[in-house]
């Protein structure tokens, strides 16, 4: 199925033909059309399988027929809004907007709204209006409260990342931003992963939508190959840096479970003359930004890094990414190995699993939700094998609901998800 096939009018079709693309990607092929149909979209697809374009395609559609209907000299209004969860992830979607409609005769306005840095700037940018409004909710509702942006007019509402944006931590920011739109507007929500009762909350919002889910997706999956190494807890660090020297990775992200353990690895290996940094949410967004670009030029080596880095962070060409902490959440692997292997790239995803029977029991619960089964490595010099330990990976059950926050909502979890969702259904759905 060519692009020309997904209703796309001609101007993008050149944008995509310039940038080399001749055929969509499975969930592009799906949602392209049906949004440009006006219809809701529930999408789960993973890292990587072209969301970004699926939902910023139809968008910039709408905007070149808006532009065609409006009358001259009529008043800039916001038409799209693209709701995100961190401040990195806006930029992106931002770029990927800004470089799909370079060639437009009269590109649209963008703003790309987040917290972090200065508010006045931002405000100044929206005088005048904007066409689409790519933002993390907070910085918004500061903007809306002063009258820097209105969003009475919005039509389509996309919330990429979706199953953060409906979970606790941004229920009352996603109530008070839906006070302020109109009843009436298209909804798209995208992410890798979705939780039973986040799934259920969106429900609720959405009106008939077009539901995929090519998680599963034989064609569609990302090729990234996945190593479970077996380490002292206290040799991470020096397996982290033979393996960096070793196998001759040019680059990688390494995941860890706190901030001071980002500053305190990003520093052991800047001794060890590696060129390292830590990435994660006490940094200015200047400090964050900075890393980010350095990355992308190689001036560093390895980002060491929090969950802020697990959405929303696309590094071409990314060869490897570390899980130094196992994650918390099952969900938060798939988010996490998704930063390499993407657009068509091959990618490697290694896990540190400390030589406890906790540990491997946890990792064994990320397994068998994504359906893996890793050979457990020894490197000589970083592990003393244990007898105990082998037998434990080759025997010991796996309860299928317990262990890994994310298999199945905990009681707390399901109380809060139906606070969540009350206070959302006080806002009438389109």
């Amino acid at each position: 199925m060519p692009f020309s096939a997904t209703g796309l009018p001609a101007l993008l079709l050149n944008a995509i033909a310039e940038r080399g693309y001749t055929q969509p990607t499975p969930i592009q092929a799906e949602v392209i059309p049906a949004m440009l149909q006006g219809r809701d979209v529930l999408a789960m697809a993973q890292t990587g399988s072209g969301k970004t374009a699926a939902f910023c395609l139809p968008l910039l559609a709408h905007f070149l027929q808006h532009q065609a209907d409006k009358k001259s000299g009529s008043e800039r209004v916001v038409q799209s809004l693209i709701l995100v969860p961190t401040r990195e992830l806006a930029d992106q979607v931002g770029e990927q907007l800004r470089r799909l409609s370079d060639a437009f005769p009269h590109r649209p306005k963008l703003a790309v709204l987040y917290g972090g840095i200065a508010i006045n700037p931002q405000m100044m940018h929206l005088r005048g209006g904007a066409d689409i409004v790519v933002a993390t909710p907070g910085r918004l509702l500061d903007l809306a409260s002063k009258n820097a942006i209105k969003l009475t007019h919005i039509k389509h509402l996309i919330l990429d990342e979706a199953d953060r944006m409906l979970a606790l931590g941004f229920a009352e920011e996603l109530k008070a931003v839906f006070q302020l739109l109109p009843a009436q507007r298209q909804h798209g929500f995208f992410s890798a992963t979705f939780a039973e009762h986040v799934a259920t909350l969106a429900d609720h919002i959405l009106h008939n939508p077009l539901r995929l889910s090519i998680v599963n997706d034989e064609a569609s999956k990302p090729d990234i190959a996945q190593r479970a190494i077996v380490v002292q807890a206290n040799a991470r660090t020096q397996l982290l840096k033979h393996l960096f020297q070793s196998e001759k990775w040019s680059r990688a992200i390494v995941f860890v479970a706190t901030k001071y353990a980002a500053d305190l690895v990003a520093d052991k290996l800047r001794r060890a003359r590696i060129s390292a940094e830590a990435f994660h949410g006490e940094q200015t967004q200047g400090k964050r930004t900075q890393v980010l670009a350095d990355f992308k030029a190689a001036r560093v080596k390895i980002v060491v890094a929090t969950d802020v880095a697990a959405r929303g962070i696309d590094i071409s060409q990314l060869p490897v990414v570390v899980n130094y902490d196992l994650p918390r959440s099952a969900d938060d692997y798939l988010h996490r190995i998704g930063r390499t292997g993407r657009a068509g790239a091959s990618g490697l995803a290694v896990n540190f699993i400390c030589a406890d029977a906790a540990s491997e029991a946890h990792f064994r619960l990320i397994e068998r939700r994504h359906q893996l089964s890793l050979t457990r490595e020894h490197i000589p010099g970083f592990i003393a094998p244990d007898p105990e330990l082998n037998n434990m990976q080759q025997t010991t059950p796996i309860d299928p609901n317990g262990g890994v926050k994310g298999k199945r909502p905990s009681k707390k979890d399901k109380l809060r998800a139906q606070l969540a969702m009350q206070q959302l259904m006080q806002e009438p759905s389109s």
